[in-house]
């Protein structure tokens, strides 16, 4: 029983080791944003921290006395996406409202452009009546 104990550490160890690889891979590749791959980073060393102190959750669930352990990764688990789920509405919001702005923007700004070519005939034409009287 104790092997099997060692392979799922190991198993978790490797599978937190390639997760935070990925993680980094994001990042270099400009996929992931800093202030996202923070959040990340932290569950990796959190699941880093489990895989090696195995009577660490046992230890966290008596103290704050939930009688089945893993049930208190999962309330863990469901309050973080809760949290993270808030923070992307928010900024999806706002990403909306800047979308909304710069349209609005960039309809003045093509009005603008069309009036003054619509208005160019009548400039180019002063202009050539001004340089054919000097």
């Amino acid at each position: 029983m104790a092997s099997l104990s060692i392979t799922i550490q190991i198993i978790s160890l490797l599978g937190a080791a390639i997760f935070m690889i990925m993680i980094f891979r994001l990042i270099v590749q400009g996929r992931l944003r800093e202030e996202y791959s923070i959040i990340w980073i932290l569950c990796t060393v959190i699941l880093i921290v489990f895989a090696i102190w195995r009577k660490g959750l046992e230890q966290i669930s008596l103290l704050l006395g939930v009688y089945y352990p893993p049930s208190l990764i999962f309330l863990a688990a469901i309050f973080a996406i809760i949290v993270f789920l808030v923070h992307l509405s928010v900024v999806n919001s706002k990403l909306q409202n800047q979308i909304k702005d710069l349209s609005h923007e960039m309809a003045m700004m093509k009005k603008e452009l069309s009036d003054i070519r619509a208005g160019m005939p009548i400039l180019e034409a002063n202009a050539a009546v001004a340089v054919h009287e000097k």
